[in-house]
């Protein structure tokens, strides 16, 4: 564990590793970004190099992915693949099916495929992001059956691409929109412009990834692992103040510090690692962010990601819920109504539907660290039960090789046998806790760190990997781990200070 925590601040502190804080290149994105660049004609080394990624990856890639990469590489006529399309939309949330299937559709139609859809049908709250992302693909379909955008359209997608980078990090939106332009007339010098902005971030192995970074929620996933641990407060106080300069004026955090909206889970989760790391030391940004936490809960008693009045959901609920615990007497009815919320959303085996992870532990390890921390005051029939068939689902799913997998009867990866690990401190059995520890340090890769299968999706339901997140999952596990059985933490190595200049590089 040491040799992981060492190496985990170190990455923190910019010190080594950061690639892992990269975002990898994905099929979604190098499609949208290829067929952009043989619309236009520019840049042909740029897709000379998608084309190798996309070649390289069809020997690994299975479904959606796979389809995306051979309809780009076939071109005009090639088959959407129907049946595969809707096996995979399965794996969305429900309110949000119809917006995903449109969403595949149109990169299809793009890239070639023949396809018979209409216009995503609108839907309630959504976020800026959200928005253009609806407003391209609607452009997108309907241009593909001879029709055009509105002037309204139009200045959004504009308003998407005009920035001096990616607008909130998201090249996903950044692509959409500019492929939409690409179809418009009058619109080349705009979107030369996007293409220029995107290539910046392609990788060394020709792909593109989803966003520019996820700065903030690594910083706070290691934060989080790392005060549980015996690293020095003075690494800690480094990356909380350069945590604290990023709040947005909301009081909330983005995933990166290049995002202007906030979100729940990352504000949830900076909240949890400034108390836990110096609650009177970080009080006012505590306050602000527990005021922005208070506004995005809904009339159910559960919280939305992005928008107040948007869906509620479970991961963000328990998130939400365990960062209004530091506090308990000022949101004593709101932890009550979170608390509520999380016992309704049960599912009949025990587990909760995935949200914005693949693995089906994900959530299930926010529930059960949230019910733990909840004051007792607000403990609220059916909520002990609901937590105690939770802890005998994650049980029940261990393989046996001691390990985890994201779904039912899938190979185990250290991710999800993280998250699991963490839902045994809770309602726990030692013998499981053993295998699942061996299984989990079999992962570790040469130089200590963390191999798994990426877990996190977006937009729902496309993977999408930034390696250094299963180091911090895996690392929090331990430390929770190691606090269950009342194991000191040992004594840490000595990490050198961030060089001048150096500090923001980890959020950036």
């Amino acid at each position: 564990m040491e040799s992981l925590r060492a190496l985990v601040e170190a990455s923190v502190l910019c010190e080594a590793g950061t690639r892992r804080w990269e975002c990898r290149g994905r099929v979604l994105e190098s499609v949208l970004m290829l067929v952009l660049l043989r619309r236009t004609g520019l840049e042909a080394a740029a897709a000379a190099g998608l084309e190798e990624f996309l070649e390289r990856g069809q020997r690994r890639w299975s479904g959606v992915d796979a389809l995306l990469a051979r309809v780009a590489l076939a071109g005009a006529g090639a088959d959407g693949g129907r049946l595969l399309v809707e096996d995979f939309l399965r794996e969305a949330p429900g309110f949000q099916a119809g917006s995903k299937r449109a969403l595949v559709d149109a990169v299809l139609a793009l890239a070639g495929a023949r396809v018979e859809t209409g216009e995503p049908a609108p839907r309630g709250v959504l976020h800026p992001a959200g928005r253009v992302q609806m407003a391209a693909v609607a452009v997108i379909l309907r241009c593909a059956a001879g029709g055009t955008a509105s002037a309204e359209e139009v200045q959004t997608l504009v308003a998407a691409v005009d920035h001096d980078g990616v607008w909130e990090g998201n090249l996903l939106v950044h692509l959409l929109a500019a492929n939409a332009l690409a179809l418009l007339p009058g619109q080349g010098d705009q979107v030369a412009a996007a293409v220029r902005r995107a290539l910046v971030h392609q990788r060394a192995d020709g792909g593109l990834p989803f966003v520019t970074d996820l700065g903030i929620w690594c910083a706070v996933t290691a934060g989080i692992a790392l005060v549980h641990t015996a690293t020095p407060r003075r690494s800690l106080y480094v990356l909380a103040d350069r945590l604290t300069a990023c709040q947005r004026s909301d009081g909330g955090w983005s995933y990166t510090a290049y995002g202007e909206h906030a979100d729940t889970d990352d504000t949830a989760v900076a909240v949890e690692f400034l108390h836990t790391l110096a609650p009177d030391r970080y009080r006012p940004t505590i306050d602000r962010a527990l005021a922005y936490l208070c506004s995005m809960q809904g009339e159910d008693g559960g919280f939305a990601t992005y928008m107040p009045g948007a869906p509620s959901e479970t991961g963000m609920t328990a998130a939400a819920v365990n960062a209004l615990s530091c506090r308990p007497g000022e949101h004593h009815d709101r932890i009550g109504a979170g608390l509520d919320f999380l016992v309704r959303a049960q599912q009949a085996d025990g587990l909760f539907a995935p949200e914005w992870s693949r693995s089906r532990y994900h959530v299930a390890f926010r529930v059960l660290v949230a019910v733990a921390g909840a004051p007792a005051s607000v403990r609220r029939s059916g909520l002990e039960g609901m937590a105690r068939r939770l802890g005998e689902a994650v049980a029940g799913g261990q393989n046996p090789d001691g390990g985890w997998g994201q779904q039912a009867g899938e190979a185990s990866d250290a991710i999800s046998t993280a998250y699991a690990l963490i839902c045994l401190t809770v309602h726990g059995d030692p013998a499981r806790a053993a295998a699942g520890v061996r299984h989990l340090l079999g992962t570790q890769a040469t130089g200590g760190l963390i191999d798994s299968v990426p877990d996190l999706v977006g937009t729902r339901p496309f993977l999408f990997d930034i390696p250094a997140l299963a180091d911090h999952a895996a690392l929090l596990a331990l430390a929770h781990l190691q606090r269950r059985l009342g194991i000191p933490a040992t004594t840490p190595v000595h990490v050198p200070a961030p060089a001048p200049g150096s500090e923001a590089a980890a959020l950036d």
